[in-house]
């Protein structure tokens, strides 16, 4: 486990952010990826995740209180986490300020439909190059005609590891761009779901509030959050004989 928390960055969110928009502004490429348990665990699964995961090309930021948990008990720093749902909207205000282009993927069409008429209607200075829904056959084609229109921004809302692997095999073909897999967060941005009220969020208890409104949610938690903690307390052990 230790080569996961090796490569999660272990700066503050405003640090953090001053470097996105940084390389933004400087037409640099950077693809960020979101970690909380599950994130983990499809590392370890799935080979082309873990290859994306510790590849010198992706920055791994924190993405959920089970990260710095984690973090703790293997005796890390990781000064806070960095929320894609936060990420995602600092990315949108950047791109405002600056007058950079966008390219959405993923969700549902009537999502995505919402989503753009939010950054039309609050973000007048984005152009957004194109939008693709979740349920495209040929998502690797699409992401050839992506690099071809060579946004500034790319966010990808496929789920891990999907999302993850496809900006990772086309990463090559783009000169620039900030490449983010953004999960569930178009369902947040346009509106079509609520964030959890700012108490959960205080609290680090954004998932228990997903898990209580959306309880088929329950057994994927269960899953991926038990085999991780099993490995952090294995990997603890170990670091302990």
């Amino acid at each position: 486990m230790k080569e996961y928390f090796d490569k999660i960055y272990k700066g503050t969110k405003q640090e953090f952010y001053k470097i996105v928009e940084e390389n933004l502004k400087q037409d640099k490429k950077m693809f960020i990826i979101t970690a909380n348990p599950e994130t983990v665990m499809k590392a370890e699964e799935n080979t082309k995740m873990k290859e994306a995961y510790l590849s010198s090309e992706s920055t791994v930021i924190a993405d959920g209180i089970g990260i710095l948990k984690g973090a703790k008990m293997l005796g890390y720093n990781i000064c806070e986490t960095i929320p894609g749902v936060e990420l995602s909207t600092a990315l949108l205000q950047y791109a405002n300020t600056h007058k950079k282009t966008i390219y959405l993927l993923g969700a549902k069409p009537e999502v995505l439909e919402k989503l753009v008429q939010r950054i039309k209607t609050e973000y007048k200075d984005v152009q957004i190059l194109g939008t693709t829904d979740g349920y495209v056959q040929d998502k690797e084609s699409t992401f050839r005609e992506i690099a071809k229109l060579n946004p500034d921004i790319i966010l990808v809302a496929l789920g891990i590891p999907m999302q993850e692997i496809l900006i990772f095999e086309h990463l090559k073909q783009f000169s620039k761009g900030i490449f983010v897999g953004v999960g569930g967060t178009f369902d947040v941005l346009s509106g079509t779901k609520r964030r959890a009220p700012q108490i959960f969020i205080k609290l680090k208890l954004e998932w228990l509030y997903r898990i209580v409104r959306e309880p088929k949610r329950i057994k994927r938690f269960i899953n991926s959050n038990i085999k991780y903690l099993m490995r952090i307390n294995k990997e603890k052990r170990n670091k302990h004989d």
